[in-house]
Parts: structure tokens; sequence; C-alpha cells
């Protein structure tokens, strides 16, 4: 009997499936995992995100590894996939949308481009090019509402008004499964 109630409880107690993963590639039609700049995100190089949501919130895990050692990177969630072009991936995810944002003009109000809105996953990759980062929210995404790609970005994201959320160019995509 205690067998079967391991067997019962044991699968509650492992670790979320990523919802994204991929190792980056140059772009072809299709891609999960797309590098704009080989120099700083290699081709692969591989990330996985893993989101956990429950009544109190959400958590928004981050693994990159194979990057450019010693540098840093912003990481965002984005609203659109991954495309050829950086800009395909759309503005950051917000939990509160910023009225004055659009296409074409990001967020760069800070009450709304901020980290306790939006999800900022940025890190600074080990030695070995390892990067790891966490973003807590108290919400969670809707079902009508959900982010659709990572974003590793040139920089880690700045707070300052008229900068706020900005963050340097699109390096790599990763696309949401």
């Amino acid at each position: 009997m205690n067998t079967l109630v391991l067997a019962m409880v044991t699968p509650l107690l492992l670790a979320p499936a990523p919802v994204a993963e991929g190792t980056f590639k140059t772009w072809r039609d299709g891609a999960r995992a797309v590098t704009y700049d080989t120099a700083v995100v290699p081709a692969g190089a591989r990330a996985t995100v893993t989101i956990i949501q429950n009544h109190d919130g959400v958590r928004v895990n981050l693994l990159a590894t194979g990057l450019k050692p010693g540098r840093p990177y912003g990481a965002h969630l984005h609203t659109n996939p991954c495309g050829k072009d950086p800009a395909d991936a759309g503005p950051h995810y917000q939990h509160r949308l910023d009225p004055a944002a659009g296409p074409g003009k990001p967020s760069s109000d800070p009450a709304y481009a901020n980290p306790r809105n939006e999800v900022w996953l940025d890190f600074i990759a080990d030695r070995n090019g390892v990067g790891r980062a966490v973003s807590a929210q108290d919400w969670t995404f809707t079902d009508d509402r959900q982010p659709r790609s990572l974003v590793l970005h040139a920089e880690h994201t700045h707070t300052g008004p008229g900068q706020a959320g900005m963050a340097g160019a699109r390096l790599a995509c990763l696309t949401r499964g």
C-alpha cells in the first residue's frame, strides 16, 4: 500500500514541464528558437522557460546555456511568436496594458514598463555561458492573453522615464510551445 501511495504522490512533486525550450539557430521557416546575433547567442545555445501558475500568482524560470560568458542579457516575455525579423515578437507582455503604447511605439512609461507589470528575467551569463533568472508576480496570465515568446536583449532592462523597459537590440527569440 505504501508503494501505491508513493506512486500517486510522486508526480505531484516533479518540476513542471517547460513551456518553451529550444536550441537557437539562424532563421528558417517554422523555427522556434532563433538567434539574430550569433556573436552573443551562438547557434547551438539553448534556453528553457518554465511557468508555474496558481491562485497566488505566476513564477517564470529561465535557464539559458551556451551564451557568451560574463555578458549581461536582458530577457522578457513578449506578446507574439518569433519571426524572421526580431520585431515580429511584438512588445513586452504587460499585465496592465500601457494605453499610450502601440504598434511601433513600445511602452516606456515606468508605471507600466516595470518588473511588477512585466516579466523581466535579466541575468549575467556565468563563466560557462549559463544564465538563470526568476520572475515571480502576484498576478497570472489569462486564458485569452498569454505571452507567446521569450526575447533575449543586448542590455539589462532600463528603468528611468522615457527608457523604462528598454533593453537594447533583440539578440534571440524562443517561441512558447
